[in-house]
């Protein structure tokens, strides 16, 4: 069992107390701490920041140094805190984050039944015209570990139509009132490209639909209007500040949600900085290809790349493989896109001056991908494109040097490893695991990885990435001495991907990543020192206080 920590409440609430100073004089702030790492090569560890009422760093070095420089300067005084760069985490869902507070939270129940209670007292405060949503139910977690069906769901809710998205974003599951709601006929033999219903052996829709098949009910659901949209950016945006995110690599935003974003940064109501990626071959990248590359005056949102899907996701069977699933005989997954219309919407992008960033999970979906993106960017692979692969969770040995030839991110989450680790061999085999979550091969092979979470199908709480890279285990320390443990990354690299290389996977390591004179005063004060205790320790760090721009933007209550 994990050891449990004896927090010194009363030197917290001392720390917290000096956080709350008034304004600089003469507009300049020196924040002292017990340590400053800076993720600068050339000056690692400082004991002190100057930054401007712009949020703009000034100097960093001695306490005594930047006193006798600025006499006269308002005081931040951190006491035994450490400081570290802001995190980024380089792939997240800002309103799908945000949602789980306005739909049922499904996370974690261990069966239907479990579900079922949830949905119930969910529903008590809806109207009764409204659909019933939620996300997050995962059936590796239930005794059964089988795919649920609108029977399930019948019986608890007759009329009112439900539809649930599985943790992975990946499947959804419907009651029979939902799938009505559907205009075509889900019954037969077909199925959506990129997509699969599951059906019963007399052809009937059983009620889980998976990867492009979701889109048969979503378009059946009620459209979410701005002021939602808004709500749901805010409440994403609130949780992940209070969690020491100064910003966020939003994967998969529509022109609504960005219209939506850009009204809150109109108003000052962005707590951190958004990297979005227009969501796929759409609206959004044809007005970035119409309008140019989109940068928000305050600096807090930018447009500059795409997101695009290859394939589907592990725990639903949907992540493309070269061969069948070891527990799936016959079932090889989906390919949400061909290599055509990749190679295609990557061209376009290409042209366009847009960062194109795929979703790949298996080690087919991935390989698609690298070929696409050999074939596109030819001899412009050397130049500073920042292609990115999304999750690349299964490789094959001859496709991880690949990520460094062509100059291509693997912008990877560490807790999906853990969250997976249970299930994933029996998904693919013994062989195939050995190059799957592969954090420590990529990176000796000289690929750039920025990490993340993927929330909400994971916890925002980078904290939890930092330690399942450094760890390799889950919350109870298990398995001993970690999984698949030649993989694991130091606390030092774990570090790094949360903050310059997702800076620099986001175009962004001239503001951000590091503590360095002339970039944004953006940090996170912690009251232990994530690069001296024990990794075990990494996911029980205490944030105390975010700040972006010089500015905090959360205090620990």
């Amino acid at each position: 069992m994990r050891k449990t920590r004896v927090r010194t409440s009363a030197t917290l609430a001392v720390l917290l107390a000096t956080l709350a100073l008034p304004a600089a004089a003469e507009g300049v702030t020196v924040l002292d701490a017990a340590r400053i790492h800076t993720m600068d090569p050339a000056q690692p560890r400082v004991e002190a920041m100057a930054f401007d009422d712009a949020g703009r760093i000034l100097a960093l070095g001695t306490r005594a140094a930047l006193h006798e420089r600025y006499p006269d300067a308002a005081r931040l005084d951190a006491g035994d805190a450490t400081v570290i760069p802001g995190l980024i985490d380089a792939h997240g869902h800002v309103a799908g984050l945000g949602l789980t507070k306005m739909r049922a939270d499904l996370v974690g129940a261990a069966s239907k039944d479990e579900v079922l209670q949830r949905l119930r007292a969910f529903a008590a405060d809806l109207p009764e015209d409204a659909w019933l949503l939620g996300r997050g139910w995962d059936q590796n977690d239930w005794p059964e570990r089988a795919f649920p069906t609108a029977a399930d769901l019948d019986a608890a809710f007759p009329g009112r139509p439900v539809w649930l998205t599985r943790v992975d974003g990946h499947a959804g599951w419907a009651n029979s009132a939902a799938l009505a709601a559907v205009e075509r006929d889900l019954s037969g033999d077909w199925q959506p490209d990129g997509g699969r219903i599951v059906r019963d052996a007399q052809g009937r829709a059983t009620g889980v639909l998976v990867d492009s098949a979701m889109a048969l009910v979503a378009s059946a659901m009620p459209a979410m209007d701005a002021a939602a949209t808004e709500h749901a950016l805010e409440l994403g945006m609130r949780q992940a500040v209070e969690h020491g995110l100064t910003g966020v690599h939003d994967a998969g935003v529509s022109l609504q949600e960005l219209r939506a974003y850009q009204a809150l940064a109109d108003r000052d109501a962005m707590p951190l900085r958004i990297h979005a990626m227009a969501d796929g071959d759409g609206e959004a990248l044809a007005w970035l290809c119409d309008n140019g590359l989109y940068t928000h005056p305050d600096g807090r949102l930018q447009m500059r790349a795409v997101k695009l899907f290859i394939d589907g996701a592990l725990g639903s069977r949907g992540a493309a493989l070269l061969d069948d699933y070891s527990d799936d005989s016959g079932n090889h997954g989906l390919l949400l896109m061909t290599p055509e219309q990749l190679v295609d919407v990557a061209t376009r992008a290409k042209r366009c001056g847009v960062q194109v960033a795929t979703h790949a999970i298996g080690d087919r979906g991935n390989r698609v991908v690298l070929d696409a993106f050999e074939h596109v960017l030819g001899d412009d692979a050397a130049g500073d494109h920042r292609w990115r692969v999304e999750h690349a969770q299964i490789l094959t040995r001859a496709d991880i040097p690949r990520f460094d030839a062509l100059g291509v991110i693997a912008s990877m989450q560490p807790t999906h490893a853990t969250s997976d680790m249970p299930w994933a061999a029996d998904r693919i085999g013994d062989e195939r695991i050995q190059w799957a979550y592969a954090w420590r091969k990529l990176r000796d092979a000289g690929a750039r990885l920025a990490l993340g979470s993927d929330f909400p199908v994971e916890s925002v709480d980078p904290r939890l990435g930092l330690y399942a890279a450094a760890t390799r285990t889950d919350s109870t320390a298990a398995p001993a001495g970690g999984w698949q443990p030649q993989e694991k990354l130091t606390a030092w690299e774990a570090l790094r991907g949360f903050t310059s290389d997702a800076a620099y996977a986001g175009f962004a390591e001239d503001q951000v990543g590091s503590l360095e004179v002339g970039k944004r005063a953006d940090f996170v004060l912690l009251a232990q020192d994530p690069l001296a205790i024990d990794p075990a320790g990494l996911d029980e760090l205490d944030v105390l206080a975010t700040y972006v721009d010089g500015e905090a933007v959360y205090r620990r209550p």
